[in-house]
């Protein structure tokens, strides 16, 4: 039996943050990021909004990019001591993840993390809070997901926690909050999102639900990510919206190894996450094509790529990705991000075991060992070519 589920409401368009004029409840507990949230305007707006609605609000800010386990715990003592009723999660996935975190905590404050990260059962919430969702970057379907990614600085790991308990209870996808979006988050986000696409089209759990979602969201980011980078505000309502569809289609047909390989080699190298993706997502469809071939010649004939065989589409696909990594200012190998060699072969063994385990590995089209994760890694640091 398979499961598909998304949020019970989904809010989009320009001017959809005014649904939390709408809500009820009696307490609110609004986490952000940064100042830009404040900068723009729209934290006032949305506090207005739930002042309207007779909502008490409370502010956890400074959540960091991949937020740690205690940023998420110390917001869960905080919302604690507050109780609000509506949790609102506001900004890219970090503060999106580090609430859904800090939601676990509030409604289980006993709980450790080690019974909470995958491949964990979550406990059921929804006993003190429901959860809303507002995205201001276009790529990482947190918004819409039962996925939230922490970090435990001090091991340097990072951890996925999974379970459909986290799927917001209403997402809001409003494209203004995206206009001000500095080039270069434009960029990683929306390559986050194409992987994301292409990742649960060819996963062994994509299903007759995911695949048109996938589909679809692969289209609208390779149409829109490059006008998107340059300030056109459809392209980037397109994007907004491509990165909630994508976002759907992973949740329900899940990933593969480019994430596995991303999860334990950004937090160690610092690389945002959407750019690993971006980095690796070529060398897996070429190590994948040895086992599935006719999926990614599929997204090729869709783009209407160039090709008479599928492996010549395939080619045509990963051209295309690396062709849109350099029109976008991204790295196409870890050495040109910036990784040291002594570093990367001091951590190479890690990270390739990690990657084995990490709960993206099992719904990989292509079965992969410790020894193929060294050298995809060992590919994408020099940029070889992928042909074992």
């Amino acid at each position: 039996m398979n499961r598909f589920t998304i949020p019970r409401d989904v809010y989009f368009g320009e001017g959809s943050l005014e649904v939390l004029k709408n809500l009820e409840g009696k307490k609110a507990t609004v986490v952000i990021g940064g100042q830009s949230i404040k900068k723009s305007g729209y934290l006032d707006k949305i506090q207005t909004y739930l002042r309207n609605a007779g909502i008490e609000t409370q502010l956890i800010e400074g959540v960091e990019n991949d937020p740690s386990i205690t940023t998420a715990q110390n917001g869960g003592k905080k919302m604690e001591e507050f109780q609000p009723d509506w949790i609102i999660a506001v900004g890219g996935g970090s503060p999106l993840d580090a609430a859904k975190l800090m939601w676990i905590f509030y409604e289980n404050p006993e709980l450790p993390f080690d019974q909470i990260k995958a491949p964990n059962v979550l406990p059921t919430l929804r006993k003190k809070a429901r959860f809303i969702a507002i995205s201001t970057t276009s790529g990482t379907g947190s918004d819409v997901s039962p996925f939230s990614v922490i970090t435990d600085y001090d091991k340097g790991v990072k951890y996925p926690v999974f379970g459909y308990e986290i799927t917001p209870d209403i997402a809001i996808v409003d494209p203004e909050l995206t206009y001000s979006m500095p080039a270069s988050i434009v960029a990683y986000t929306g390559m986050d999102a194409l992987t994301h696409g292409i990742e649960a089209y060819v996963s062994t759990l994509h299903n007759s639900f995911t695949d048109p979602l996938a589909m679809q969201s692969i289209r609208q980011v390779v149409e829109n990510i490059e006008k998107s980078a340059v300030g056109d505000k459809q392209a980037r309502a397109e994007m907004h919206y491509a990165q909630a569809i994508a976002g759907m289609a992973f949740s329900n047909g899940f990933l593969g190894i480019v994430h596995s390989l991303a999860h334990k080699s950004g937090a160690i190298f610092k690389i945002p996450h959407g750019t690993a993706n971006a980095l690796y997502l070529p060398y897996v469809i070429d190590y994948n094509r040895k086992v599935e071939s006719s999926r990614y010649a599929d997204i090729a004939r869709m783009l209407g790529l160039t090709g008479n065989t599928d492996d010549e589409l395939i080619d045509s696909l990963t051209d295309l990705i690396r062709r849109l990594n350099k029109s976008l200012n991204l790295p196409l190998t870890l050495k040109e991000f910036g990784v040291g060699e002594a570093e990367f072969e001091k951590h190479l063994n890690q990270m390739a075991a990690g990657a084995v385990e990490d709960p993206c590995t099992p719904s990989n089209p292509r079965e992969v060992s410790v020894e193929d994760m060294k050298k995809i890694y060992i590919a994408a640091y020099n940029g070889d070519k992928i042909n074992f």
